[in-house]
């Protein structure tokens, strides 16, 4: 493949960051001599996350619109305008052969900049249902990869392409080494069953309450059960508060020495090759890495999205018996009690795994960059 030399936008929760680097890991493989550099908003993970990964990136002072009326949406529109004239800027001075963008603050103003430069872009719409933003970009945009079926009613069709989602390499359908060696690397016994807890890249207030619930009321059928619990950086110090108190009030009972919490996961492939069934979240890449990982899942969507695209993305699985979906509200109630009885129930797991599969796309990313380079003819 020719060099080329592409910006990458977007970011602000893993769900961006994680698809954004695998699309730049298959253009540095299709061509060692690639140029990248990502464009990411200031302040967000990916300022950490990209340059961990090798890549240069540039941030900027965009920021999302607030659902309470607050004294940082006052100041939007002028780090709006800043950034776009920064986006400006830096389309200038990289003179970039193509402009993706992956969702995220950073994707608007500098995408926006690259069409009114004549510079060729393309979006990676991750979810069922569309943003507005990317509804926008999409009137401009050269191609348009998206993840699901039915996409025409929020963009050209003659420029949509059915890719899927990117996501990490290393996240496969789990063999029995790896069954091995992720009951090793977290200390689990071969012998219960698992439950992984992950409520994305920031944690999840509501699946940390769900599991708190179950704690208190005495963890009832988690006789045979190790979970793996993922509650997010900003929640840790009280999850941890909590978990010690439990400890010494008898919460629980033996189960809750079963029970490990941490605010991030780094080797999720051992933790999916762990769990004998997953709670999430179902942000975009989660939904796609699953169905990589062919796991049985009870999705919990978030409420707290714009045009509540998690719901959608959760159904598209659900209304094909490929997941299970429990309300945000009702999670509380009723989350860990629906995970427990799958774990009972063989033949529903047996099930669940098998249609998930049908919705893997293990090489989005490379089909990603064969559409960068077709834009590019």
């Amino acid at each position: 493949m020719k060099k080329i030399k592409a910006i990458i936008s977007g970011g602000g929760t893993g769900g961006h960051i994680f698809p954004a680097i695998a699309i730049a890991g298959k253009l540095m493989e299709a061509n060692p001599e690639n140029e990248i550099l990502f464009v990411g908003a200031e302040g967000r993970m990916e300022m950490e996350k990209v340059p961990a990964a090798g890549y240069r990136i540039v941030g900027l002072p965009v920021a999302g619109l607030q659902r309470r009326l607050t004294l940082s949406n006052l100041a939007l529109p002028f780090k709006v305008i800043k950034s776009v004239r920064m986006a400006g800027r830096i389309i200038d001075g990289f003179r970039p052969d193509i402009a993706v963008g992956v969702g995220g603050y950073a994707s608007a103003p500098l995408l926006w900049s690259a069409c009114r430069k004549g510079i060729p872009t393309l979006i990676q719409e991750q979810n069922g249902y569309a943003g507005l933003t990317n509804k926008i970009l999409g009137k401009k945009a050269g191609r348009i990869c998206v993840a699901y079926d039915g996409m025409e009613k929020f963009f050209p069709a003659d420029r949509i392409v059915k890719t899927g989602n990117p996501i990490r390499k290393d996240i496969v359908p789990a063999t029995p080494q790896m069954k091995a060696e992720a009951m090793e690397f977290y200390g689990l016994d071969p012998q219960k069953k698992h439950i992984l807890i992950v409520g994305g890249s920031l944690g999840s207030g509501t699946l940390n309450s769900s599991v708190r619930r179950w704690i208190e009321s005495g963890c009832p059928g988690g006789e045979n059960v190790e979970i793996l619990w993922q509650c997010g950086k900003y929640y840790r110090p009280a999850i941890d508060t909590f978990m010690e108190e439990a400890k010494a009030k008898g919460l629980g009972g033996q189960v809750l020495g079963h029970i490990r919490h941490s605010d991030f996961i780094k080797r999720m492939d051992l933790a999916y090759a762990a769990a004998d069934i997953v709670v999430s979240r179902s942000g975009a890449s989660s939904v796609s890495e699953l169905a990589a990982a062919r796991k049985a899942v009870i999705f919990v969507p978030s409420p707290n999205v714009a045009e509540d695209h998690q719901t959608h993305n959760a159904m598209a699985l659900v209304r094909k018996d490929a997941a299970m979906m429990v309300t945000d509200a009702e999670a509380p109630e009723k989350l860990m009690g629906t995970a427990c009885e799958l774990l009972d129930d063989t033949a529903k797991r047996e099930a669940l795994e098998k249609n998930i599969a049908t919705f893997a796309r293990p090489d989005a990313a490379g089909d990603i960059v064969k559409e960068i380079y077709s834009l590019l003819k």
